[in-house]
């Protein structure tokens, strides 16, 4: 888990917050017997994340850019509460202060697209796309919540494995029952060819890599460092597009910058045990642990020196 109060199980038998069981990390797993005891899980999991990217691409066709660049931001405050509840982070006044800071970098941004007249899309319905944005950003935070724990505590190879396998099918199925009639009406050459491929690629770069970057910081990190994607595409735009350019584009871009320095400046620490908590705020005086006449709670270790990176339990296919 992500900072310098790491917590080690050292009996790894399931993990009683979440719904996915962790295995020993010392064993291999055979692909058939990720399927038999998780298939389900995974098959959720991977229509959650299909639904998500679905419904904020849909959304395009209703409302505005300026509204989907605002309400896709809900996926924040969603990941915050999500990685309190269920994954037990806890954070300080300095990370909710970065939030902060963000989400008023990218509202400088949007302002920005307003002054200049950037605000592409029809905005026929307003209301279902915006709510198609919400709904998109939820699914999108547990997406990534959920995508946090499997990499930090499993495999990230498993979880890769999984998504692509049940993401392919029912995206496909989707596709089929959804979209046939729009995707038989596209005049196809090979620049929107090439679109497609440059489009799959930059997915396929994404979803490989976010894995990675999860697994060291955090699914909060993410998303907030996700917020300077938008000026990214600005500056294709200035090429591609002829987009007008605005000095609050690189003003919110420092602000972003600005906001992901102070979230990163402390670390979180998880309360998966209630001594961790203890242990967090009397760092100068440990706590012992004293004999209990209860059910005995999992052995914990405390280290302050930072995350310790696991080898990944390796994928035999059967």
């Amino acid at each position: 888990m992500r900072g310098n109060l790491h917590v080690l199980l050292k009996h790894r038998g399931s993990c009683s917050y979440c719904s996915i069981s962790v295995p020993s990390s010392s064993g291999e797993e055979n692909l058939l017997a990720i399927l038999k005891r998780r298939w389900w899980k995974y098959m959720i999991l991977g229509m959650i994340d299909i639904e998500a990217n679905y419904l904020v691409i849909k959304a395009y066709q209703y409302t505005t850019l300026t509204s989907v660049q605002l309400l896709d931001c809900f996926v924040i405050p969603v990941v915050l509460l999500l990685s309190w509840f269920f994954l037990l982070v806890r954070y300080k006044v300095v990370h909710f202060v970065g939030v902060g800071v963000c989400l008023l970098g990218m509202g400088c941004m949007v302002g920005a697209d307003v002054l200049v007249g950037r605000q592409q899309g029809l905005g026929d319905n307003k209301l279902l796309g915006d709510l198609l944005v919400l709904a998109g950003a939820t699914l999108y935070g547990i997406s990534n919540v959920c995508e946090e724990f499997i990499v930090k505590n499993l495999s990230r190879v498993e979880f890769l494995g999984m998504m692509g396998l049940f993401g392919s099918f029912f995206s496909g199925i989707q596709l089929a029952i959804m979209e046939h009639k729009q995707l038989l009406r596209v005049q196809w050459d090979w620049q929107i060819g090439l679109l497609y491929v440059g489009f799959s690629a930059c997915m396929f770069g994404l979803y490989s890599f976010m894995p990675v970057v999860m697994k060291r910081t955090s699914a909060t990190a993410v998303n907030l460092s996700l917020l300077t994607a938008d000026l990214y595409s600005l500056f294709c735009g200035l090429f591609l597009f002829q987009y007008k350019f605005s000095g609050l584009y690189l003003l919110s871009f420092f602000i972003i910058v600005l906001g992901l320095i102070l979230y990163s400046s402390s670390s979180t620490y998880v309360a998966q045990d209630p001594r961790v908590y203890k242990q967090f705020r009397n760092a100068g005086n440990p706590v012992t642990d004293r004999p209990t006449s209860g059910p005995l709670e999992p052995s914990v270790t405390y280290t302050s020196l930072g995350q310790e990176v696991e080898e990944e339990p390796r994928i035999r296919v059967a």
